[in-house]
């Protein structure tokens, strides 16, 4: 008969996730960047809490920042819902937890921000619970949680990363992924007030897809990966086209396709949705007040307003800082 030993909680966590563009153009579902633009949240244990088996955790949450009102104070907030499947997984608890939030990452722009709260909330909650599971374990956690792994993926490791998924019937057993070091370019986002949730840009897709699209996006994928590691930016134009998923949720947000034209006129290097959108997100190694001055201007003779930021290629994923 074993003896169940309790331990205090941390006093405090502290996570920093980034932001990440997923696709990138042809990688559907499967490829991601970090982004430096990061959420950042401080899990807080009261000196007296154990950490033991209980049943249920008490929250508190706090959020500030942008889009911090569309932020769930309670169990359907994501990070608490992240956590709560690792508390339960590992069988072991902390009495409360004291969540504070400062969201830099807007909530549905196609800058990763379900991918953020999934893996701060599993980061967090694992080193809560004493750092007991390794980082590819907390992969497979984030990707059965967000059933991909082109946001998650970089979120956590940084970089540009290609995942595949598992298959029952060629493999492999659990979800892979391969990262690369992200290109030395700034990322130019535009987001236009468009209301799209990723379940909607997901609605417009047609259920097949011919074997020229198919073709054709394979093809771009290899190209891209081959053009980020080569250092062949002069290619991306071309590697980051699309005819799988861009070419439909665009009509759904005015001025994109004027916005991403903009872009090339004044110099970007490629051009793609940012994930499902409605952000976009241009590759430049210079000129980048320009590229970002156009595409709003693109947007704006649309009748949108939009927020803009000028990014760096983050190198660096999820750090978990324990106090």
């Amino acid at each position: 008969m074993s003896i169940r030993v309790e331990r205090k909680c941390p006093g405090e966590v502290r996570v920093s996730v980034p932001a990440t563009s997923a696709n990138l153009g042809p990688g559907f579902d499967c490829l991601g960047m970090a982004l430096e633009l990061r959420n950042e949240l401080v899990f807080r244990c009261p000196g007296s809490e154990r950490i033991a088996g209980g049943q249920s955790t008490d929250y508190t949450v706090h959020a500030e920042g942008i889009d911090a009102e569309k932020i769930p104070d309670g169990r359907e907030n994501l990070v608490i819902r992240a956590a709560e499947d690792l508390f339960t997984m590992l069988g072991k608890r902390p009495e409360s937890i004291r969540l504070h939030i400062i969201n830099r990452i807007p909530v549905g722009s196609g800058l990763g921000s379900s991918a953020a709260a999934i893996v701060a909330g599993l980061v967090g909650a694992n080193a809560l619970a004493g750092g007991r599971l390794t980082s590819n374990e907390l992969l497979q956690k984030a990707v059965e949680i967000e059933g991909h792994p082109d946001n998650v993926a970089p979120a956590l490791f940084g970089g540009v990363v290609l995942g595949v998924l598992p298959d029952s019937d060629i493999g492999p057993e659990e979800a892979i992924v391969r990262r690369i070091d992200p290109p030395p370019l700034a990322a130019i986002v535009v987001l236009p007030t468009v209301d799209l949730s990723t379940s909607d840009a997901r609605t417009v897709l047609p259920p097949t897809v011919t074997r020229e699209e198919a073709v054709s996006n394979l093809s771009r994928v290899g190209f891209l990966i081959h053009s980020l590691m080569a250092g062949e930016y002069g290619s991306l134009r071309v590697a980051m086209g699309d005819r799988l998923h861009q070419p439909h949720r665009m009509r759904l947000i005015p001025g994109s396709e004027r916005a991403l034209a903009a872009a090339y006129d004044a110099g970007a290097l490629g051009v793609a949705l940012s994930g499902a959108g409605p952000s976009l997100i241009a590759l430049a190694e210079s000129n980048q007040a320009e590229i970002k001055r156009r595409m709003v201007e693109a947007f704006a003779a649309a009748g949108l307003t939009s927020k803009s930021w000028v990014l760096t290629p983050s190198e660096e994923g999820c750090v978990c800082r324990v106090a």
